[in-house]
């Protein structure tokens, strides 16, 4: 990797900026150090530097990681996995920067370059619901996760144990069928799904009983994932190595847990601040009172000024949420709700008609 500066610096956003200002950064910047335009010695260097910060900031899960651990959450990336995600045509089309036709094509070609070997595992992304006390606290949650992974009977072969599978005969083990026609000066070449193999470019002769010859089988796994002190609503916390099999013993990919905020009778949250509505009756609205509201340490009292209108707010200073990745806290902001009787008995009408009687007197001129 590049030398370790801060991403938000090198594309010269805050730490907040949307997926929109994000982009529009990157590609000024692109356009003033890609090399078909920048002569200089080092140009090819910085715009490697700006789409390594694009790479990470442009994905969500990279971007979590990173905000969550720094570089270290994204120490382990591949250039590829950095740099593969960006799509060169679409930033960039039309400005005659020579990017090809394949991903990586250009200046990227030795970082894009699939390597030789077995091919990584996709990403598996589950959902991790949280109360809003480990929101405040951070901690270990368990996820339980079910997902296809490599049949340990066969090894992910199909085959059973003692046997292997065979090259397919009609495919050449590539798993495709390949037709070629003349139609006068045009050459034509249909390309197909071999049927004799299903397109896995190899023959099963022995299934293996565990797995039927799919080589995976279904498994649950129980996991322990550290939730950050303040964790964001909907930020996906990364496991490294717990996705889905890669092909053919490649390594698997990662588990993302994507944090939800479980609902609380009383609480509602809005990214560091909390939401508590009060209910108040009239007499107090008027005469003001004193109200103890929920909070994640217990209650705490609040003084309802006299005349309080309905919808008023009113702010409890640091009792939210702390905030991710700062020192500060949310507030508690709380909503009075002005309750109106739906039955009175005929002392509270007699009281009724004495203040409705002495409102008007107020009001005449």
């Amino acid at each position: 990797m590049p030398a370790q500066h801060d991403y938000y610096e090198i594309l010269g956003v805050p730490r907040d900026a949307d997926q929109k200002a994000v982009k529009k950064a990157f590609r000024q910047l692109a356009l003033k150090y890609h090399p078909d335009r920048n002569k200089s010695p080092d140009a090819e260097e910085k715009f490697r530097e700006i789409a390594e910060a694009y790479g990470v900031l442009s994905d969500p899960k990279k971007r979590a990681d990173y905000d969550a651990r720094g570089h270290a959450g994204v120490a382990d990336f591949t250039e590829e996995d950095l740099f593969g995600g960006i799509d060169f045509e679409d930033l960039f089309g039309g400005l005659g920067f020579d990017f090809g036709r394949r991903p990586g094509a250009g200046i990227f070609d030795p970082v894009f370059r699939r390597r030789p070997g077995p091919r990584r595992g996709p990403n598996l992304e589950v959902g991790l619901t949280i109360p809003l006390d480990r929101v405040r606290t951070g901690g270990e949650e368990v996820v339980r996760v079910h997902r296809p992974a490599n049949c340990t009977a066969c090894d992910g072969t199909g085959a059973k144990a003692g046997t292997k599978p065979r090259a397919c005969p009609e495919c050449d083990s590539s798993g495709q069928k390949v037709q070629t026609q003349r139609k006068g000066t045009v050459t034509v070449r249909q390309i197909a799904t071999c049927t004799a193999c299903s397109g896995r470019g190899k023959m099963i002769d022995t299934p293996c009983p565990v797995c039927a010859g799919r080589g995976q089988t279904e498994q649950e796994e129980t996991l322990k994932v550290t939730v950050p002190v303040g964790v964001e609503e909907g930020m996906a916390l990364r496991v490294p190595g717990h996705g889905l099999s890669g092909e053919e013993g490649g390594a698997p990919g990662d588990l993302y847990a994507v944090v939800r905020t479980r609902a609380h009778p009383n609480l509602e949250r809005h990214g560091a601040d909390l939401w508590h509505t009060a209910l108040v009756e009239v007499a107090d609205a008027a005469l003001g009172t004193k109200l103890k509201v929920p909070t994640l340490d217990g209650s705490a009292e609040v003084a309802v000024p006299p005349g309080v209108q309905p919808d008023t707010v009113l702010r409890l200073k640091g009792k939210g949420l702390p905030e991710f990745g700062g020192r500060r806290a949310g507030d508690l902001f709380v909503r009075l709700q002005v309750r109106l009787p739906e039955r009175l008995s005929s002392k509270e009408q007699e009281l009724y008609q004495q203040l409705r009687s002495s409102a008007r007197e107020r009001a005449r001129p």
